[in-house]
């Protein structure tokens, strides 16, 4: 190891954290800006704005300004093609301080050495992933989001790894490895086992999900600890949500994680210098790649650092209930090809089966897919009406009406069969049910390709009851299960588990709230990031619901 390896030399990084952890209020760009040219740094600035689509009540915010500022330590002893990103997020108040204030101190000390293959770019965001989000779009010339931004003066090269440092506190006792991503994207598996492999170089308290390693693996307090683990893991990536700055990267094709310092266990301790040791080493194994990291899994879950579920264990498990849909599927074109018997003058015969017309099954298509467009457009286009004619907040009134039209799809079967003028056959359900199986089985395949984690979730809870439903069934029975497991009801419960699994249990009303803020926060996650869960359950997974919804109460 390179960093401070001489008492001299840890002397020197102990008086610059000591001088540079200072409170900081906002973003002191003037102050960053001379901190990373004293330390010979390329240093450039960008300004950005964003315009929230209603405010953030969780981080009180509606219109956002900032600025980053970013330093480039030149490689030495190479053609300057590629590049890795050391990010820390500064936002109001001190809650970063530290992590700013190492991000330095490397800088310094990485200046002063000649081994360096890759350029470094030393990043410091305002406004967390808005300020990360600015960044990237003007590093890579593109603009998916709708950002305001002022274009970067300064360019390294093609980046190939990132890391992103937050330590929310002045003690530090473990490390916490963050590696769910925008969309469920995960890094490189070697990302993490690079981590591990520090840590325990280092002796780090090291910790995933904020959980810590168990050694007992053969007994059932061991299994039950990295169920829980891997379950955290399931519910965080499948939200969709980016759970660090690293989040962003991975959308660029770099591989990326965030490293957070908690303060959670009294009994041990990590001081800054170790911390600097270890990421200098991280940084210097990501120097001397030669292509970027490919050679492990980039579809995995984590039971804990030392120790993985590969896609090739999980996705079976996902691949018998995607399966239930398409033998139904089948059984259900078999039946619709076979005659039907019927006696005439005591002979039994063998007649055609009549074709439902094509607004039988058009009908409940087209109107259950106008609700879900509905659904995704109107919550944030009709705030300002609301807010008019009720007394509620812009954010109230966005999730309220999302609430409201996702309720109103509920008479969807009424209005159908109004439509239908009377064409409800028992040919026309068959064929409605087998087109929507042969739907949910599609929906449900291409988003356990994107993300595991959300596609296995949805499979659990819609498989069951879309297989077994029909016309035939005690509606009132079936309506109340099938509304239990909707895909409303299915976030609701997620909530609560994941509040149980991070041992922070919360009563009804606490999660009713948590679940009004999570609906809040996917539509923001799309509008600010283009977050994909809340196009894809409005657009596609609510209509697909609402068309076996209908079956139920077919006529």
């Amino acid at each position: 190891m390179g960093l401070l390896s001489d008492p001299s030399r840890r002397k020197v990084l102990t008086g610059l954290l000591t001088r540079l952890n200072t409170p900081i209020c906002g973003m002191p760009v003037e102050w960053l800006v001379k901190a990373m040219q004293s330390r010979g740094l390329e240093v450039f600035t960008q300004s950005f704005s964003r315009k929230l689509p209603f405010p953030d009540e969780n981080k009180e915010r509606y219109m956002v300004r900032g600025t980053n500022v970013y330093g480039i330590l030149r490689a030495p002893r190479a053609p300057r093609t590629e590049a890795l990103v050391i990010t820390a997020p500064c936002s109001p108040g001190n809650t970063n301080n530290q992590a700013v204030a190492l991000l330095l101190a490397l800088a310094q000390y990485f200046r002063n050495q000649i081994y360096w293959a890759k350029d470094i770019i030393f990043l410091v965001n305002e406004h967390d992933l808005i300020g990360t989000q600015a960044w990237l779009e003007g590093y890579h010339h593109t603009n998916i989001t709708g950002m305001e931004y002022s274009p970067l003066q300064g360019r390294a090269g093609s980046i190939q790894a990132a890391l992103s440092l937050e330590l929310s506190s002045d003690v530090i006792t473990s490390l916490d490895l963050v590696l769910e991503g925008l969309n469920g994207q995960l890094p490189n598996l070697d990302l993490a086992n690079l981590f591990y492999a520090f840590c325990q170089k280092l002796g780090v308290l090291c910790t995933i999900q904020g959980k810590l390693q168990r050694n007992d693996w053969d007994t059932a307090e061991g299994y039950t600890h990295a169920a829980q683990t891997m379950m955290l893991m399931v519910l965080k990536q499948a939200c969709g949500r980016s759970w660090g700055d690293h989040g962003l990267f991975l959308r660029y094709h770099i591989e990326a994680a965030s490293v957070r310092g908690i303060n959670s266990f009294r009994h041990y301790k990590t001081d800054a210098t170790t911390i600097g040791r270890l990421l200098e080493g991280m940084v210097r194994k990501l120097n001397n790649l030669l292509e970027r990291l490919h050679q492990s899994y980039f579809f995995y879950l984590l039971p804990s650092l030392s120790r993985f579920v590969s896609i090739g264990y999980y996705m079976p498990a996902f691949g018998l209930l995607a399966v239930i849909l398409l033998l139904r599927a089948l059984d259900l074109w078999v039946h619709l090809g076979a005659p039907a018997l019927a006696a005439v003058d005591g002979v039994t015969e063998a007649e055609q089966p009549s074709s439902p017309g094509v607004l039988t099954v058009l009908t409940p298509v087209v109107i259950s897919h106008l609700t879900g467009v509905a659904l995704y457009l109107l919550p944030v286009h009709l705030q300002e009406m609301a807010v008019e004619h009720f007394p509620v907040s812009e954010t109230e009134a966005v999730v309220l009406t999302a609430i409201a039209i996702y309720t109103a799809g509920l008479a969807l079967p009424h209005n159908t069969q109004r439509l239908l003028s009377g064409e409800g056959t028992e040919q026309g359900w068959k064929v409605l049910k087998l087109t929507a199986l042969l739907y949910l089985a599609v929906l449900l395949g291409c988003t356990a390709l994107i993300n595991f984690s959300l596609g296995f979730i949805l499979a659990v809870t819609l498989v069951p009851i879309t297989a077994s439903i029909t016309p035939h069934m005690p509606k009132a029975l079936y309506a109340l299960v099938m509304v239990l497991l909707s895909p409303a009801f299915t976030i609701l419960y997620c909530v609560f588990i994941y509040q149980e699994l991070i041992e922070a249990p919360v009563s009804v009303s606490e999660g009713w709230m948590l679940f009004l803020s999570v609906i809040s926060q996917g539509i923001l996650d799309h509008a600010l990031y283009g977050s994909l869960v809340y196009p894809l359950l409005a657009l596609f997974i609510y209509p697909c619901w609402l068309m076996f919804w209908n079956i139920l109460f077919w006529n």
